[in-house]
């Protein structure tokens, strides 16, 4: 893949010369084709001209398929068609040229795509099995937290879901909800009913139904200092002590 990036920023780095080159030529060409356009324009006025004093003195016969341009007129138009023929041939090659760059630069971003994907699918292969250990909170521990209500990972469950949750943590490690395969023995947590990934933040409201939360889905960004409670049951709380 370098090797083509340099071939490729070589070929980019000649291209505006060359284009140039092509652009100067064709200015030439126009300005050429101009003059001969300007001076096919006064020779055709004058013949006509001459004709129609002609045909006025009685010179020259009025039938139109017996009236004709000089030669030198009819010359000056069909080289004028070859300039502009000239002319259209440099703008599709300097088209091409630069199409033939874009398509190079497609098949590249093509490649680089692809072995992008490759690197995600081995990294996620290759994801260890264990599942770091949950962010504690007051002296509780996730699984700590988690056994209480007999919510901890068991067996192959923990296993299967491993690649899982690495992956979420890298992909949305704001705790956004993620579409992704989970195992159906997975238990799910949060506001987001998503799997465990990433940092997370225990209510310590012992009653929570919820339990554990992502940082992300409840807008925290470093673990709290003191108690902390959920949105459900601050609520509920504010509402007891209202009474």
């Amino acid at each position: 893949m370098s090797f083509f990036i340099d071939e490729f920023q070589a070929d980019l780095e000649a291209l505006p010369n060359i284009l140039q080159k092509k652009y100067a030529l064709m200015r030439d060409l126009d300005k050429s084709l101009q003059e001969i356009v300007r001076q096919n324009e006064q020779r055709c006025e004058q013949e006509i001209e001459d004709i129609k004093r002609g045909v006025t003195a009685g010179n020259i016969t009025p039938d139109t398929s017996l009236i004709r341009f000089s030669d030198e007129a009819l010359d000056e138009q069909k080289h004028s068609i070859r300039i502009a023929d000239e002319k259209v041939a440099l703008a599709i090659q300097a088209y091409d040229l630069v199409d033939s760059h874009i398509q190079q630069l497609d098949q590249y971003l093509k490649k680089s795509g692809e072995e992008l994907r490759r690197e995600r699918e081995n990294t996620v292969a290759t994801a260890p099995s264990q599942i770091p250990d949950g962010t504690t909170k007051s002296g509780r521990s996730e699984s700590g937290r988690r056994g209480r209500k007999n919510r901890s990972r068991l067996g192959t469950a923990a296993t299967s879901a491993a690649a899982t949750e690495v992956a979420a943590t890298a992909a949305n490690p704001t705790g956004m909800e993620l579409d992704l395969p989970v195992d159906p023995n997975e238990p799910t947590y949060c506001l987001c009913n998503q799997v465990s990934y990433g940092e997370m933040v225990a209510c310590d409201n012992p009653d929570c139904k919820i339990e554990w939360f992502h940082f992300g889905c409840v807008d925290l960004k470093d673990q709290p200092k003191g108690k902390w409670y959920c949105p459900d049951c601050a609520a509920l709380r504010n509402r007891r002590k209202s009474r």
